[in-house]
């Protein structure tokens, strides 16, 4: 265990193979915050028990909570993401000057980013958006100035319409990435040569280059999967806990080289926490209620925020006697906090966090 003492004085233990984020809580850019997870409103274990409070729906489903997650609408499926929700937001105020979309994905197309008005994007890590099949020859040209014109051409289908603009405006976002990027000076920092790494280091490079874009606000979206272990959890997570602790470590590494550091903010999400009691095969179950990890240079870290839960089966926080805790943090906050460091104010988040209203606190405080 990598011990840590939190800013009031209170000791911690970081597992030993997080010693990256170790060094990182005890330097103050990392925070963590405790037992956040999908609620509709606050909930109590005898709520839960008896049915009597809004519980979300199909929980402990990894599909559902990971919807849930990224949309932060609990008690129903939701057809746009919070963070598309936050794009739609700065769009509407202009906050940005160029047309590059807000939102990118480097890990496929999620649900978090999808948004009523504005276009999210997804990249694979190293290669290219721009069509294949082209080149600087007089024939190609000419192949592509047709292409660009029958999709500007009115058919009258509305849906084949729609598609041709996306199809226009994503060929237009990868010329703009592929020259801004042309541009720009090789990191010197050095990433892990891990599928996250790779999320991470073309993150980075693209934020690199966020002013020839024209975007002084940007969401992107990373994902490191594997955490699903019902057996062999010690042996899995031997694996991806260094994988995270580096990855992540080199990420902010590289917005400190780019000077960015204060305007750059990293945060943990997942679909659920895992039981407290293991399963016979050395692994865990679905859970509820999880520690979410904060980091950056305007993080006010080496601090614990929100509550744990009593860490006892069949306790005041376990929804049985597996230890399933409770959240006592809902997504909602979670998000709502990030927003506000983001720009958004307070009387706009209930657009972006429909349930923030049930809540209490709507800022979390572990960003100055």
């Amino acid at each position: 265990m990598a011990q840590v003492t939190s800013v009031s004085g209170a000791p911690y233990g970081f597992h030993t193979l997080l010693s990256e984020l170790a060094s990182l809580f005890s330097s103050k850019e990392l925070a963590v915050v405790a037992n956040v997870g999908s609620l509709v409103q606050p909930l109590t274990k005898a709520q839960y028990q008896a049915q009597q409070g809004q519980i979300p729906f199909n929980l402990f489903s990894h599909l559902d909570q990971q919807q849930q997650w990224q949309t932060s609408v609990a008690q129903c499926n939701s057809p746009t993401g919070w963070a598309g929700r936050l794009a739609d937001y700065l769009a509407a105020q202009k906050t940005n000057s160029g047309s590059f979309p807000a939102f990118l994905s480097v890990a496929g197309n999620v649900l978090e980013g999808a948004d009523a008005s504005t276009q999210p994007i997804a990249i694979a890590p190293g290669q290219s958006l721009e069509l294949a099949g082209f080149n600087s020859s007089a024939a190609s040209q000419a192949r592509l100035t047709a292409l660009t014109a029958l999709l500007t051409t009115d058919n009258g289908v509305s849906l084949v319409q729609a598609a041709n603009q996306m199809m226009s405006m994503s060929m237009e976002d990868a010329k703009s990435l592929a020259s801004a990027l042309a541009q720009a000076t090789p990191l010197q920092t050095q990433f892990p040569k891990t599928t996250l790494g790779s999320q991470l280091q073309q993150v980075a490079q693209i934020i690199q280059v966020q002013s020839q874009l024209g975007m002084s606000r940007q969401i992107f979206f990373c994902s490191l999967q594997g955490f699903d272990t019902h057996t062999g959890e010690l042996g899995t997570l031997n694996t991806l806990y260094p994988e995270l602790s580096q990855d992540l470590a080199a990420f902010y590494d590289a917005t400190q080289e780019l000077g960015m550091a204060e305007s750059v903010t990293t945060f943990t999400e997942s679909d659920f926490n895992r039981t407290f009691q293991p399963t016979s095969g050395g692994g865990s179950d679905h859970g509820w209620g999880g520690h979410h990890l904060v980091l950056g240079g305007a993080v006010q870290g080496g601090q614990i925020y929100g509550q744990f839960p009593a860490f006892e089966l069949g306790g005041p926080d376990d929804t049985d006697v597996r230890g399933r805790w409770i959240p006592t943090t809902s997504i909602d906050q979670y998000g709502a906090t990030l927003a506000s460091w983001f720009g958004v104010p307070t009387s706009a988040l209930p657009t972006i966090f429909p349930n923030l209203v049930n809540f209490g606190a709507a800022n979390l405080g572990f960003l100055g």
